[in-house]
């Protein structure tokens, strides 16, 4: 199967809390990418697969936090792939700066920033996240 992804995940662990109505869920980031993200989740929560998600975790050794809004794209066996419905300044400016130190490539994580405007055009799938 030919790759489409068009972000580059980087592996990153850290303890994140998803909210959804009055639903509260600690779950674990696994991945991420300026356009999605994939947590696990202990058991079976009560999610609705139709609404959206806000998902808070914190950056190591530091009071900075990541938030952002969410729309889910699966959640099977325990895993659980969301894309960034939407993220504040401040959270995608540390969101960037965590994925441009893991990438380790500047002119790629750019290109994938060129790419942020062209996702209205195109559909959530696991495979475009």
């Amino acid at each position: 199967m030919a790759e489409k992804r068009r972000f580059s995940r980087i592996i990153y662990r850290a303890p994140a809390l998803l909210t959804q109505g009055s639903v509260h869920i600690a779950t674990t980031v696994q991945d991420l990418s300026l356009h999605g993200i994939l947590l696990s989740v202990i058991g079976e929560p009560r999610l609705d697969p139709h609404q959206p998600v806000y998902i808070e975790f914190p950056l190591p050794e530091s009071d900075i936090s990541i938030q952002m809004t969410a729309n889910i794209v699966s959640l099977e066996n325990s895993i659980l792939h969301a894309s960034i419905a939407y993220i504040d300044v401040e959270s995608i400016s540390h969101l960037k700066r965590l994925i441009e130190l893991n990438v380790g490539d500047d002119a790629l994580l750019h290109r994938e920033l060129e790419h942020l405007t062209d996702l209205g055009d195109e559909s959530d799938t696991p495979d475009s996240i």
